[in-house]
């Protein structure tokens, strides 16, 4: 098969015919299918490039030229063509390769993403860098139409029109209907355009008549307009245009022949270009084809129907669980809205968009954008709920501070994703929103345990004076049975949920089962530890704490988020302002990226599951008692 030739040696793509190149297409669609079927992953999008992925290898010379994908979800084939085929079936799993371009990971893999609209900058930096050291090598982003929403992307434009600097920007064309010019006609202006005759003869036009004594200037001009208005008539490349770039396309990102000989010619322009390229996502898996959103980002499936496999029955998702109730309280109050950035699916929100269409915003991806929006929505009398992936918080950081906390605007962030999320690795953990929150003034912050937990929570956020942010898990909640009333919390109120003797679990979040059930068999052991659910970072439950380090002198805090600056460390620094010395342990996320697996993988890795608590806390009182024996047969002796 072509694709073992290339996994052993990948520049042997540039040997293969256009026929084994079109086989090969194949071969990538059926491992990517075969693999994402069990491992769940970012099917449509990864299928709807293999041909431009293969182009993009046949022409360039890589890894020496930098190939920068955007997001990453895309990247799929790229792994297997590049050394990774004998590995692609750990896809996403623990210890296995990244569902991300990773640069630890292959030398093909230029730039490490997971977050969108990162490749223009990122490419633009390296083009800056080849030209500072002398390089010959050239840069090429891959960039989705829906990536095109976010400011940071047309930053990246902006500056890379100003410097001028030798690059290809490929703008991968899935969704957005931005030109209805598809077809033969397009797809040759496409390619002659670029051609070294075309170049050329525009070159010795341009010189000719700017040497002309009287009319040559006049006639310059009008030849630029004709071009413009060729270009501008069939292709949509004004914007592009305007900063500063050659506009090239649209070509169709399924015919390998017309993609080869347009990236070999883009690949000689000077300065940076753009090329439009469309696709389809999902791309020869009809499932994909036909709903592509589904397909996106998907669990393990059937992959003869494409049936997602799924326990049915089971309890709904946090996700879900937010949805309804924020449809059922903005049932009740009139000025509670919702924003999103693009992720209306993965937030909970499509049913909200369905009920109030007016009271729902999806401003792309653009988070900063999103918040910003939200406080000028608080500032005139409305509710609004910014509901956002943790980790897509953290782009928004400085808007939360400076637009929302500092005007203490009531707009509330429902973080989804807080903790480990699993196999989408360290670029999706939603581990550091507590640490980067819980210093902002007037945010209050909290994490609840449970389903009913978080309700009150949205309840609470709407009912608060200032800004509010709670975040929950990913996955399926406990199944409680939820009460109809929702009755809001006491902010910065804890709840003891177990009493004990010989110390206290302070949990938050998910960190509160894992704390009940090591407590549980601690005491089948002699061992008599209280749990207390703190349920906020900020304002702690000051009180309730400093009363269990009297109490049980021994604190054990418990969190889904990283130690430094976390709950942890507010435990910590309200001792120390009271002057308390209790003994406190604290179990969380070490200092470092959090690879990808499974959830309950991860948590045991790092030692905050049931069990491991359990290991860790057997281990501190055997310690514990040996020291003391130290000390008594010491003492004794003497």
């Amino acid at each position: 098969m072509n694709l073992e030739k290339i996994n052993n040696y990948p520049p042997a793509i540039k040997d293969l015919s256009l026929t084994e190149l079109k086989d090969l297409a194949e071969e990538l669609r059926e491992r990517i299918v075969a693999t994402t079927s069990v491992n769940g992953g970012h099917l449509a999008s990864s299928l709807g490039v293999v041909e431009l992925t293969i182009a993009l290898h046949r022409v360039l010379d890589t890894p020496t030229d930098k190939i920068v994908w955007d997001v990453g979800h895309q990247a799929y084939a790229h792994k297997l063509l590049t050394g990774r085929l004998d590995r692609f079936s750990t896809l996403r799993r623990l210890d296995g390769i990244s569902g991300f371009p990773k640069r630890s990971e292959s030398p093909y893999d230029a730039f490490g993403v997971g977050h969108s609209s990162t490749s223009i900058s990122a490419a633009l930096g390296m083009a800056a860098a080849r030209d500072a050291r002398g390089g010959r090598e050239k840069v090429v982003a891959i960039i989705g139409d829906g990536s095109l929403t976010s400011g940071l992307a047309f930053e990246g434009l902006n500056q890379a029109g100003d410097l001028k600097k030798d690059m290809v920007v490929i703008l991968n064309d899935n969704e957005m209907s931005i030109s209805p010019n598809v077809g033969a006609l397009a797809s040759f202006l496409s390619r002659k355009m670029t051609s070294d005759l075309f170049v050329r003869m525009k070159k010795d036009a341009k010189s000719i008549l700017s040497g002309m004594p009287h009319f040559g200037k006049d006639l310059l001009n009008l030849a630029r307009r004709a071009e413009d208005s060729l270009k501008g008539f069939f292709t949509p490349g004004m914007l592009f245009e305007a900063f500063g770039f050659d506009y090239v396309g649209p070509v169709d990102g399924h015919q390998l022949e017309d993609l080869m000989e347009t990236l070999e010619n883009v690949s000689r322009l000077k300065g940076p270009v753009l090329l439009h390229v469309l696709t389809k996502k999902g791309k020869g898996y009809a499932p994909a084809e036909e709903n592509p959103a589904l397909f996106h980002g998907i669990g393990p499936f059937d992959r003869q129907t494409g049936q997602v496999k799924s326990s049915a029955g089971g309890p709904p998702s946090y996700t879900e669980v937010f949805g309804a109730s924020l449809i059922a309280l903005a049932e009740a109050d009139p000025r509670v809205v919702a924003i999103t950035a693009a992720m209306p699916e993965g937030t909970g929100l499509i049913e909200f968009s369905k009920r109030f269409p007016e009271r729902f915003f999806d401003v792309g991806i653009a988070e900063q954008h999103a918040v910003t929006f939200a406080a000028g929505l608080a500032a005139n009398g409305l509710r609004p709920t910014v509901a956002l992936y943790s980790t897509f918080l953290q782009r928004a950081y400085d808007n939360v501070l400076h637009d929302v906390c500092l005007q203490n605007l009531p707009v509330t962030f429902a973080l989804d994703r807080g903790g480990l999320v699993g196999a989408d690795g360290p670029t999706h953990h939603g581990v550091f929103d507590l640490s980067f929150l819980r210093h902002i003034p007037n945010l209050a912050v909290m994490a609840p345990r449970d389903e009913i937990e978080l309700r009150r929570a949205i309840r609470t956020s709407l009912v608060a004076e200032g800004p509010f942010a709670y975040r929950y898990p990913r996955g399926a909640a406990l199944g409680l049975p939820i009460p109809e009333v929702i009755e809001p919390l006491e902010i910065g109120r804890g709840e003891k949920l177990r009493e004990g003797t010989d110390g206290t679990f302070l949990a938050l979040g998910v960190g509160v089962a894992a704390a009940l059930e090591a407590a549980e068999r601690l005491q089948e052991e002699g061992l008599s530890l209280a749990v207390v659910d703190a349920r906020f970072v900020k304002p702690l439950d000051s009180e309730l704490i400093l009363a269990e380090a009297r109490a049980t002198g021994l604190l054990l805090t418990v969190e889904e988020n990283a130690l430094q600056g976390g709950f942890g460390s507010a435990v910590l620094e309200l001792l120390a302002d009271q002057g308390a010395s209790p003994r406190v342990l604290r179990f969380g996320v070490p200092d470092r990226f959090v690879e990808q697996g499974t959830q309950d993988e991860l948590r045991q890795r790092i030692g905050i599951d049931a069990a491991s608590l359990v290991a860790q806390v057997r281990e501190h009182f055997a310690q514990g008692a040996s020291a003391q024996n130290s000390r008594i047969t010491l003492a004794t002796g003497v």
